[in-house]
Formats: C-alpha cells, structure tokens, sequence
C-alpha cells in the first residue's frame, strides 16, 4: 500500500472522503493543518511519508479506506 504525491495532494486537499479508521482522519487532520500552512513540495513529499508509513503499519485494518484513496 503506497499511495503517490498526487494522491497525497487530493488527500490534504479534499475535504469530503470519509474514513472508516478514525485514527486515519486524526492523521489527515493533522497533515491538512500543516499543508494548509505550507503547500510546498517538500510538505507534500513529508506527508506521503507519514501517510505510507501510516498505511503499512496498519494495512490489515486498512483496507476500506485505501480503496478510497485508490479511487483519487
């Protein structure tokens, strides 16, 4: 489960995706604070990092929400 910049961007951008992991929308929240500060590349790439190592720690949960963010 690796999602890419783009869909990163979507992400911190979009405010309408519901997610099933409650702990991931805390996670988005934060992201979305920061990007919204600074929407520089290099914020964007920090958060892909976050997001992916989010979803690879608890890909076994995640499976409904990552097929939201596949669909971005």
């Amino acid at each position: 489960m690796k999602v890419t910049l783009k869909q990163t961007e979507k992400l911190l951008a979009g405010e309408g995706q519901k997610f099933e992991q409650f702990a991931f929308s805390m996670l988005l929240t934060r992201l979305r604070e920061r990007y919204a500060k600074d929407s520089s590349q290099a914020t964007v790439e920090s958060c892909t990092n976050e997001v992916n190592a989010f979803l690879e720690k608890y890909k076994s949960i995640m499976a409904e929400d990552y097929a939201i963010i596949q669909s971005l």
